[in-house]
């Protein structure tokens, strides 16, 4: 099978294609999912997780087709079935023509989007779902300040939020995407070129901050003295995996704090997948490379600002190899 690697360390790594590798066998209750497309999330390059794998092979979000099963897999899934997935933080290995997912990682495709579309949305769709209903806990009514907006954990934040939750979303972006923003949702935009950002809300519940480092900072002086903050920022803050306390917190006692690393979830992602087929949640904009332009992909998912999330079609693009 043909695959994305990651040589190198961290320090220098190089994203390159590989068109001989071995195609894996499931075991247990395993499947093999045919990959079709596969998304791309440029600070993966920059995770342990790569370096530690065997093939090397990046990529936590996926679309495709169940390919076979192990033999003690015996769930809802059926071969030649359309899916879609997110593979666990230590597992990864997603790009590639075939790929290993546990039943908890996989559930039925939105029927309404193509493959590349459906590729985008594991990772920023959980992420933004595990913090709203497992760690906010918001219900109707609450006020949700919810940094990098436009970006793709945002953009599912704000729809989420509001449609999920029935909250009331403040979205921080630049003004450029505030319009669209507000077709998602979000009741209030901010700027966050504006220096004084952080002053023109006060006190809302909760921070969902998806950017880390000043923004986190100042979004501690729009939360209410006894809101929370749950980040999702890369890098991590220092007080990350319990590594001390956040330094507001001298002056904000009472505000709860959070950092997660996102979990796969069958279920939300397949109440997510009706939720979309019914058009109550939009999908990611998105730029599709075919595989011989993973390299070009990858380049492309790393900028900053981009607008689409980066996904590579395994379907085309092998001619030449």
């Amino acid at each position: 099978m043909k695959a994305v690697q990651i040589q190198g360390d961290a320090s220098s790594p190089r994203v390159v294609i590989n068109p001989s590798m071995d195609i894996p066998k499931p075991r247990n209750d395993e499947l093999l999912i045919r990959v079709h497309a596969a998304g791309i999330t440029g600070d993966e390059i920059l995770w342990p997780e790569p370096y530690l794998c065997a093939t090397r092979i990046p990529g936590h979000d996926i679309s495709g087709v169940v390919f076979s099963t192990g033999p003690q897999y015996h769930g809802p899934l059926k071969i030649g079935q359309d899916v879609f997935a997110l593979l666990s933080a230590d597992r990864g290995q997603g790009q590639a023509d075939y790929v290993i997912c546990l039943p908890k990682e996989v559930a039925p495709k939105p029927e309404s989007l193509s493959h590349e579309e459906a590729a985008a949305l594991p990772i920023p769709l959980l992420t933004a779902w595990e913090a709203i209903e497992s760690h906010i806990n918001i219900r109707p009514g609450m006020r949700v300040l919810v940094t990098g907006a436009s970006g793709a954990v945002g953009i599912m934040a704000v729809q989420l939020a509001s449609q999920l939750a029935g909250a009331n979303v403040v979205a921080l972006s630049s003004s450029r995407h505030h319009d669209m923003l507000k077709h998602l949702g979000a009741q209030e935009v901010l700027d966050y070129n504006t220096s004084d950002w952080n002053r023109q809300t006060t006190d809302v519940d909760c921070v969902l901050d998806t950017v880390g480092g000043d923004i986190l900072t100042q979004a501690w002086s729009a939360v209410k003295e006894d809101g929370i903050i749950v980040t999702v920022g890369d890098p991590a803050p220092a007080w990350a995996y319990g590594r001390g306390v956040a330094n507001e917190s001298v002056d904000r006692p009472h505000v709860r704090y959070v950092h997660f690393i996102v979990s796969p979830n069958s279920e939300r992602l397949a109440k997510a997948s009706d939720m979309i087929d019914s058009g109550h949640l939009k999908p990611l904009p998105i730029k599709p490379f075919i595989f011989n332009e993973a390299v070009g992909a990858w380049a492309y998912a790393r900028q900053r600002n981009r607008g689409h999330k980066a996904v590579i079609d395994f379907v085309r693009g092998y001619e030449g190899l």
